[in-house]
């Protein structure tokens, strides 16, 4: 096994609030993939190489959560830059950039629906 995660989805109430939201942080376009009875967008990733991908869903059943389980989103060469779109895109920082000497750095927020997600890079 070469990475212990494959694939994550992050739950929405507002499909069209949500993609908005990550776009707008990531500088990344979120790929509509709906489904039946669920809404479904994938971030961008590289799918020939098989790393690790994930997509934002809204689907009876799933709520967004500040609890549990914390997605890291790759935070690019710097991830001030995608951490400084948070609050303009209606999010909330809810950890500043840190510090984690030799891992590199990262920052926690609330997205738009209500869920805790973290940022990491190297610089």
């Amino acid at each position: 096994m070469k990475n212990a995660i494959n694939w994550f989805e992050i739950p929405v109430t507002d499909y069209e609030r949500a993609k908005k939201f990550y776009s707008a942080i990531l500088g990344e376009e979120i790929i509509d993939h709906h489904m039946d009875n669920m809404k479904y967008g994938i971030f961008p990733y590289d799918m020939e190489s098989h790393k690790v991908g994930g997509a934002i869903m809204q689907m009876e059943g799933t709520n967004p959560s500040r609890q549990g389980s914390t997605v890291y989103l790759n935070g690019g060469d710097d991830l001030n830059v995608a951490l400084g779109k948070v609050e303009a895109a209606g999010g909330e920082v809810i950890m500043p950039k840190t510090d984690i000497q030799e891992n590199g750095f990262i920052a926690q927020f609330l997205d738009t629906e209500g869920n805790r997600v973290a940022l990491h890079s190297m610089g």
